[in-house]
Order: C-alpha cells, then structure tokens, then sequence
C-alpha cells in the first residue's frame, strides 16, 4: 500500500538540521587541541548572534561573512586554539558533514509524494556547496535562501518565502529545526513544527510549542 505523506511540503533548516555545525572543527580535533569543542560552541553562538542582530539593525551582511566574522571572534576568545587553522576550518565548513539519516529521511519523503527544501540563514554559494558535498541535491525541490530578502530568521518575511515558493497555506508547511528559536518564529508564522532536539536540551518559547519534538530526523514521516 503506497504511503500519503502527512504534509504536501516539508521544509528544513540547513545548519544544525541536515548539516553538522560542529564538523569542522572536529575534523580538525587534533589539530585543534583541548579547547577546539569550545572554540567551536562559541563560534557557531556568535554566527547566529550576528545574524539577529543584523536583522534588528537593518543592516545585511551576508551569512558567509557572518562565519568568518565568528570563527575571528571565537579565536579572539580562545586563544589556545591555532590561528593558523582559520583557513582550514572555512573550507571545512563549506562542506560540513551531513547527519547519517539526512538522505534516508528525504528519500522516504519524496518517495510518499511530499515535495522537500531548505529555507537557511545560509547564502545561496555556501548551501550550492553543503547540498553538493551531502548528495542530496536530487532529493531537494529547492533551496531556498534569505539572501534576496536580506535579513535573517525568525523574521516572518523570512517564511514566507516558503508559502510563496510552493503556494501553499502555511498550515500545510511541515517546518522542522534543529534551533529551537527558530522553531519558535515558524510556529509564530503558522507552520507545523518539528523541533529536532539533537542535543536533548531543555524546552523554552513555551507560548510557542513546536507541534512534535523528535532526538533525529528519523521517522518524520510519520511524526
């Protein structure tokens, strides 16, 4: 018997969602020494804190450039760790390793009649690079990035990208994130949500709840 996907639209955040933010530096762990995992918390926390307050500011700056400026940051604030490996990490993070279930789960997704796509912070050459590194181009409707809107999520405009590419109400959006504020803003927006707590971390935006809350991508089709 052939399976109906739940949503016509399932829709995901790149990074931290299909894509391992943390990758980078562990490539690198060696290279990096004892204080390369916090190196690499505090630069994935300072690219996200640029982008909100970009956004708030009205004053653009491309996601790319936004990694860089954090990787600079979280260099400044760990010394420890090698400067010289600055190089190193961009090009890793051009290609970030995918999760293990990302191509399994949007197989399935299309396989049940759902169309499937991106909508990042990300601009449009380093996702082109991230979906081509992962494989999972063919397994995609579209990619779709802020950068012609210039500013950044949880802005609604930013969603509404989304409802305007597939035109469709947003209730018939499956949105899922691995950011929990940004699980928030989609919900505000009126899409399905699916919070993909990879890290187990508490609750929080109680007034606004993702629809499901899952550990990994895996059994979102029937989530």
């Amino acid at each position: 018997m052939t399976t109906v996907a739940r949503y016509p639209v399932y829709v995901f955040d790149a990074y931290g969602t299909l894509f391992d933010v943390h990758a980078a530096v562990r490539k690198y762990a060696g290279e990096m020494g004892p204080d390369g995992a916090e190196l690499s918390a505090i630069w994935r926390a300072k690219q996200l804190e640029y982008s909100w307050t970009r956004a708030l500011c009205g004053q653009y700056r491309d996601f790319w450039a936004l990694t860089e400026d954090a990787l600079d940051t979280a260099f400044a604030k760990v010394p420890s760790a090698p400067r010289d490996m600055r190089e190193a990490l961009l090009d890793a993070y051009r290609t970030l390793d995918a999760y293990p279930e990302v191509i399994d789960v949007l197989t399935t997704l299309r396989q049940n009649g759902a169309k499937t796509a991106i909508l990042s912070n990300g601009s449009p050459a380093m996702l082109e690079m991230a979906v081509h590194a992962a494989r999972i181009g063919e397994l995609l409707d579209d990619v779709v990035s802020v950068d012609p809107l210039e500013s950044y999520k949880p802005l609604p405009a930013v969603y509404e990208l989304v409802t305007t590419r597939f035109r469709v109400f947003a209730d018939r959006v499956s949105f899922q994130s691995s950011n929990r504020w940004d699980i928030a803003g989609a919900s505000a927006f009126g899409f399905r949500t699916v919070w993909i707590n990879r890290a187990g971390e508490p609750d929080e935006y109680f007034d606004l709840s993702p629809s499901v809350t899952l550990s990994t991508l895996t059994g979102l089709e029937r989530a």
